[in-house]
């Protein structure tokens, strides 16, 4: 009996009139949101569902453009027919076990329970590794080191140019695009303030002057002004609503947490908030001056620049040969390739604050 009782009180000592009741509302955890099916496009896993593990994919060949003068004789151009391959090669698993007994006398359906968390865990386990991937980072809760920069190529690059993480540096944001920073280092974001003389400071910007910076990348490419996106963390996003908390109401484009979106228009993006970006060291908070040491990391892109593909996506049961048990495991099979580089744009930063 947990009820305080005063001295020398005798009756009912033993407290078995007050039993301990387990409720039948379990306590559910939190989930993350899964942002990387809005971010990427599906155009070629209807090509691989079915069988194999990788599709060659050929680029639009280039044309040369030559001025043309009276009476000259023409040289034709030889095509060039050059591709790359998206290779399904990413899988996670689970499995757990359902005892009978422990079934019988529960009084809750925790079969049904730990299916529904283990699928969560698939997806956002798909979820944080394929952010990672197209910012250039390893990460994945499954690896020893964790946000280590990828320097495995998946498949073939699909720009010879392109690093060992299959970006181009020069989509990269950082100090250096702001007041003579150091390349490489991270930007200083803070919200503008009355009489800051935020935009003469080196290496540091407003968190809208960041996003501005990605969409002139993007611009300088060619990209379509359409389909457009942008994915920041918890930090970046307070940096928003501190430079102009308007941004976030639904008269000016706010919607809400929905499948991570959170914003319908900045400077061309729909904007997404996830858990699952990829933070170097400390990340946006562990550090308060620019360097390569504590940063965070966010991305904006066009729909057509990463491709997922899945080939696996399957849970299933079967009976314990060993115990009077049930055995509940599940695979994700996938691949992820990133296609257009230049349509790719991530920036490194830390907060002001």
């Amino acid at each position: 009996m947990a009820f305080k009782t005063a001295a020398g009180y005798g009756n009912l000592p033993n407290g078995n009139f007050s039993p301990v009741i387990y409720s039948k509302q379990v306590q559910l955890a939190f989930r993350k949101k899964s942002v990387v099916e809005e971010i990427t496009n599906s155009d070629y896993f209807g090509e691989i569902s079915a069988m194999g593990d990788t599709v060659r994919i050929i680029k639009e060949p280039e044309i040369t453009v030559k001025e043309y003068a009276r009476g000259a004789q023409i040289t034709p151009q030889d095509l060039d027919d050059e591709d790359f391959s998206l290779v399904v090669d990413k899988a996670n698993y689970f499995a757990f076990k359902v005892d009978d007994i422990e079934e019988a006398h529960s009084h809750v359906n925790f079969g049904e329970m730990a299916s529904n968390r283990a699928a969560y865990r698939l997806s956002d386990q798909f979820d944080q590794e394929v952010l990672g991937y197209l910012s250039g980072w390893k990460q994945s809760s499954l690896s020893s080191v964790a946000s280590a920069a990828n320097t495995t190529v998946s498949g073939t690059k699909a720009v010879s140019s392109a690093g060992s993480d299959e970006l181009l540096d020069s989509m990269l944001v950082d100090a250096n695009d702001f007041n003579g920073g150091t390349a490489g280092n991270s930007i200083v974001v803070k919200p503008r303030a009355g009489g800051d003389s935020l935009n003469t400071t080196t290496a540091n910007a407003t968190p809208l002057a960041v996003i501005a910076r990605m969409s002139r990348k993007l611009d300088q490419q060619y990209v379509p002004s359409s389909d457009r996106w942008l994915v920041v963390d918890p930090v970046f996003a307070e940096l928003m609503k501190d430079e102009d908390s308007r941004l976030f109401q639904s008269d000016w484009g706010g919607s809400g947490l929905q499948n991570g979106l959170i914003l319908n228009n900045v400077h061309g993006f729909k904007v997404y908030m996830s858990n699952n970006l990829p933070a170097k060291g400390n990340g946006a908070t562990g550090a308060t001056a620019t360097g390569s040491t504590h940063f965070g990391v966010i991305c904006a892109g066009h729909s057509s620049a990463v491709a997922t593909a899945e080939q696996i996506n399957k849970t299933e049961s079967y009976r314990d040969p060993d115990s009077f048990a049930d055995i509940v495991r599940g695979m994700h099979l996938y691949g992820r390739k990133i296609l257009k580089p230049e349509a790719l744009s991530r920036a490194y930063y830390v907060s002001g604050f």
